[in-house]
């Protein structure tokens, strides 16, 4: 059996991912606190989420209430009172949010699903469960708990900073109850 060793990026050159201009020591060191300085002063003045609900898209409106003139790549945490309780990412924040705060798919309101499905545990599928009426009524009330909450924004353009900044993000603010990594 051969081991092959890994590569030290000192010795050997590398290519970027999704054109990152930064190593990983440089992220960790630099760029992802540095987000998160940004992120930390959004929570400071987060908007509530109310503000966003009864959208079907990330209209003009919307994006007034974000304070953005269009929709853009980053990370958003969900605050419920003073606690951080999810973060997530998206190419287009705006839309995501918009998504989580008014759909009743469990596609586009993952987060919804997931708070429903804690309060209401089921072995069910997902198309299933949403066809359950007892569940539906579970999924809505969970949806609207979310709609009480606050959420701070901030943007992040690169691809890879924006992956690795929402474990970071996660992980400092503690959303373990609602964040998953885990893969399907």
């Amino acid at each position: 059996m051969h081991s092959v060793p890994f590569a030290d990026p000192a010795i050997h050159s590398s290519m970027a991912i999704n054109d990152c201009a930064f190593s990983f020591d440089q992220l960790a060191a630099s760029v992802l606190p540095s987000h998160y300085a940004r992120l930390k002063k959004a929570l400071e003045s987060p908007v509530p989420a109310e503000q966003l609900v009864g959208f079907k898209s990330a209209s003009a409106k919307v994006l007034s209430v974000l304070d953005r003139s269009s929709d853009f790549p980053g990370c958003y945490v969900f605050v419920d009172g003073s606690k951080p309780v999810y973060v997530g990412i998206s190419r287009t924040v705006a839309k995501r949010l918009v998504q989580h705060l008014n759909s009743d798919s469990h596609y586009s309101a993952s987060l919804v699903y997931r708070m429903a499905s804690k309060d209401f545990p089921h072995e069910l599928k997902r198309d299933q469960a949403m066809k359950d009426i007892k569940f539906r009524d579970v999924f809505f009330a969970a949806q609207h708990r979310l709609r009480r909450m606050k959420v701070a924004v901030v943007e992040i353009r690169n691809d890879l900073e924006l992956y690795v900044f929402e474990v970071f993000a996660s992980m400092r603010l503690d959303t373990s109850t609602w964040n998953t990594f885990r893969t399907h």
